[in-house]
């Protein structure tokens, strides 16, 4: 595999700071990413940010079809001749939030495996999960951090956290240190794979009133969930406390403490309740 500066020079390219362009170029780290993707040759896989096509390659060599799509529009004209070798890569032109996932995979069961660009990293995950046709794995390499929080258990839960969960079951399969990367960024990297339900845990009818509750508990997370839902739903706080109380719910907890069954049960006693008189 040809070094990512050498590539640089080859094609007169610098990475972009504003595009999040921080190339993986370590070998081992490459490998470990296949191994957790855990590919099949009859396999699609959609990669966002290919970047200079150090993991396309290898995702192409154990795939029937890789799906790349980069926004920098010198790095594509690069990895259009790079991945010649390569007949099984589509590459489009793109930025990956405007793509519509349902137009370009027409069933769900692909893969996504992908070094992505850190700060679209929730909007991304919004985008894979609530798609028509979702995947059925997610591979991402993301900031330790935020990899840590998708990952988190009940009682210090956050909204990226539930909305992930809700969809899938994440889990940190491997840390990469910034030396692995060129340049190399400021923070360490971790690779999360989910594994993504057939249905989600909160009925998809219920789905909307979901995430207007769980933004509504996180919207003044440091208030207890009687202030919070009052405040974020516009309801009385009679209600609520009666609300809290059908679902077993002591209203003095906060949000982040609520584990996802018990957010199911906000959502049916909700439903139960209905809206506040107020």
């Amino acid at each position: 595999m040809t070094s990512i500066r050498k590539l640089l020079q080859q094609y007169n390219l610098r990475p972009q700071k504003g595009l999040g362009q921080n190339f993986l170029e370590d070998a081992g780290a490459l490998n470990r990413i296949i191994q957790a993707a855990e590919i099949s040759s009859d396999d699609t896989i959609l990669e966002i940010g290919p970047g200079l096509g150090s993991l396309t390659t290898l995702l192409a060599q154990n795939c029937q079809r890789v799906v790349a799509v980069e926004l920098d529009t010198k790095l594509a004209a690069a990895l259009e001749e790079i991945l010649r070798p390569f007949p099984n890569v589509e590459l489009i032109r793109a930025d990956i939030l405007e793509v519509n996932l349902n137009e370009l995979f027409d069933q769900p069961g692909y893969l996504v495996v992908a070094n992505i660009p850190y700060y679209i990293t929730s909007a991304l995950l919004r985008q894979l999960l609530e798609a028509k046709h979702p995947p059925h794995r997610v591979v991402l390499t993301v900031q330790s951090e935020v990899a840590e929080r998708i990952c988190a258990s009940a009682g210090n839960l956050s909204l990226l956290a539930l909305s992930v969960q809700v969809y899938g079951q994440p889990e940190i399969v491997d840390q990469i240190p910034s030396a692995a990367f060129y340049p190399e960024p400021k923070i360490d990297s971790a690779v999360v794979r989910i594994e993504i339900y057939p249905d989600p845990r909160i009925p998809r009818s219920r789905l909307d009133l979901f995430f207007r509750l769980i933004k509504a508990g996180f919207s003044q997370k440091r208030k207890t969930l009687l202030n919070s839902l009052s405040a974020g739903m516009g309801w009385d706080k009679e209600h609520t406390a009666s609300l809290l109380a059908q679902a077993g719910i002591d209203p003095q907890r906060r949000a982040q403490t609520l584990s996802l069954e018990e957010w199911g049960e906000v959502v049916a006693n909700t439903d139960i309740l209905g809206p506040s008189p107020a």
